[in-house]
């Protein structure tokens, strides 16, 4: 007779003003029901945070519905099937990366699921550098923000899962790259561990005259992940049909008065600039393609990749904070 198994689930409660506190997930323990035919049972080893995380518990209109209240937080995650009824499209024993949420088990009929190999790179990877942040920073500094060898690319949110990574593919493709990040360890980490050629500390530093000092001709391209003012600053010095990339604005996502736009946006019209958002599923056909590259420059140790890993998804609320607060470095992970 098998053993009942307890699934351990971060279920929204409610939908938060500024920081999510205590009262936004409740930790729900119920028994995994018998599966239906053509469901799989995974054992998640790893759940991703993310800063879009914060925009999918507001109910607006977005690129993606909002977390239903009840409902699990919805994650990136990557794990283990460990039972199957019927046909199904992955077996027992097979890795699988997807969109699992913030619990420990999950049953799924494998939509939205693909399988990975724990034998070609370590499974945080695959929600990390070779999962969303590692695409969103390839399609959006190669496709959106159209680098060429030469340009001067600024990066904010540069020591994160994603900045990080576009800085580095930016020196792999011959530019020049500044990075805005916190604090002299993350600022030393751009330079001496990533091979930036020039980092801004914006908690310790004015921003316009940091980028003023490392980018004295201008920028290129400007890849955004914060907003805010950091983004308002970065629109004075682009040079002409500079391209900036909104990808994220952390600054912003628990904001309890409206949003803060850019006041330098003329600078775009003078310098027959464009500023593009972009969103990375809109690649969702092209991940291969971009995964084969990027594990060769990992392999050929072109491309460094940093996990910060916590315990315990009952710790998933004062680790996920770590987000807003910039106490963490690289891709931030839950291990189940």
């Amino acid at each position: 007779m098998n053993k009942e198994k307890i699934n351990k689930q971060q279920v929204l409660k409610k939908r938060p003003v500024g920081l999510p506190d205590k009262e936004t997930w409740e930790l729900v323990e119920s028994k995994i029901q018998e599966l239906n035919d053509g469901e799989m049972l995974i054992a998640q080893e790893y759940i991703s945070l993310d800063p879009a995380m914060r925009g999918w518990m507001n109910q607006s209109r977005s690129y993606i519905p909002p977390v239903e209240l009840g409902d699990v937080m919805r994650a990136g995650s990557v794990g283990k099937v460990i039972k199957t009824k019927g046909k199904t499209l992955f077996q027992v024993g097979d890795y699988l990366s997807g969109w699992g949420g913030v619990q420990a088990l999950c049953v799924t009929k494998g939509e939205n699921f693909y399988k990975v190999d724990p034998s070609k790179a370590p499974l945080p990877s695959y929600i990390g550098v070779l999962g969303m942040p590692g695409m969103t920073a390839y399609f959006g500094i190669i496709e959106v923000g159209e680098i060429k060898k030469g340009d001067v690319v600024l990066v904010s949110g540069a020591a994160g899962a994603v900045g990080s990574i576009v800085g580095q593919i930016a020196k792999i493709k011959g530019c020049r790259v500044v990075g805005i990040a916190g604090g002299k360890d993350k600022c030393d980490y751009l330079i001496d561990k990533l091979g930036f050629d020039g980092a801004i500390d914006y908690k310790n530093e004015n921003v316009a005259k940091g980028i003023k000092k490392h980018c004295p001709k201008g920028i290129d391209v400007y890849f955004d992940n914060v907003g805010g003012e950091i983004l308002d600053s970065a629109l004075i010095f682009l040079r002409k049909k500079a391209r900036v990339v909104i990808c994220g604005a952390i600054s912003q996502y628990n904001s309890k008065s409206n949003i803060k736009g850019p006041e330098n946006y003329l600078s775009l019209l003078v310098n027959r600039a464009s500023m593009k958002g972009m969103v990375v599923f809109d690649f969702a056909p092209k991940y291969s393609i971009a995964m084969i590259e990027m594990a060769g420059w990992i392999k050929e140790g072109k491309l460094i990749h940093k996990e910060d890993i916590y315990h315990g998804i009952e710790n998933f609320r004062e680790t996920f904070l770590r987000l807003f607060s910039g106490e963490k470095m690289g891709k931030l992970i839950l291990k189940i």
